[in-house]
């Protein structure tokens, strides 16, 4: 199943939110919006600086991470970015793959 690493950030309105309901609420509402897609909750850390929150989150495929994230999205109450995560065994494959490929200039 494949793996991402979400970032986020609330917005003013999400901070609200995240402040009546306090973060084992909103870890239950992320909990049931992955499971919601056929996903898992793997791990979630709140945090100070440029994000607010991180998770690493097993969805079925691309197209159920996608569905959840433009949901989350549309509320307003959150920007994020998911990025897909590869595991070292991912990287042995493609390291063994045959490309046929032409530097610039060469």
């Amino acid at each position: 199943m494949p793996k991402y690493l979400v970032q986020a950030s609330y917005t003013a309105q999400g901070t609200k939110g995240l402040l009546a309901e306090g973060g084992s609420g909103r870890r239950a509402a992320v909990e049931n919006v992955v499971k919601s897609c056929g996903g898992t909750l793997e791990w979630m850390y709140f945090a100070f600086g440029d994000d607010d929150l991180y998770c690493v989150i097993d969805m079925p495929d691309d197209v159920s991470m996608l569905a959840t994230a433009i949901t989350v999205r549309a509320t307003g109450a959150v920007e994020s970015r998911a990025i897909p995560l590869v595991s070292p065994e991912d990287i042995d494959e493609a390291a063994r793959k045959s490309v046929d490929f032409r530097p610039p200039g060469a």
